[in-house]
């Protein structure tokens, strides 16, 4: 599945749902780990999803986890608040974001 997290990644944009987000403003460092990681932005402001593959110089808040994982998740075969609990995702920042964050993206 790693090879596929980039291709995820940079599909999030298309996968997102401006009606879920409102007028919702976040910048979220995703810290990917292992085989087809990397570290990518994303930057959601005025009903639009942008990803940039880069360090955030403040991000609201920086997810950490492997790619399969987050693979996992945004196919919907990893139950994010489990994996929260046994330390497959961690999160530093506001972890309230990432809660909302999920509904903002169709997933599946």
């Amino acid at each position: 599945m790693s090879s596929q997290v980039r291709e995820l990644v940079e599909a999030m944009p298309s996968a997102f749902l401006p009606e879920k987000a409102g007028n919702a403003q976040a910048v979220i460092q995703l810290n990917l780990t292992g085989e087809g990681g990397g570290t990518w932005v994303l930057d959601i402001a005025d009903g639009k999803c942008e990803v940039k593959e880069e360090a955030a110089s403040q991000p609201g808040v920086v997810v950490t986890m492997t790619a399969d994982d987050f693979g996992a998740l945004l196919k919907n075969q990893l139950d994010p608040i489990p994996a929260f609990m046994q330390g497959k995702i961690k999160i530093s920042g506001n972890v309230g974001l990432v809660a909302q964050m999920l509904q903002w993206f169709e997933r599946g």
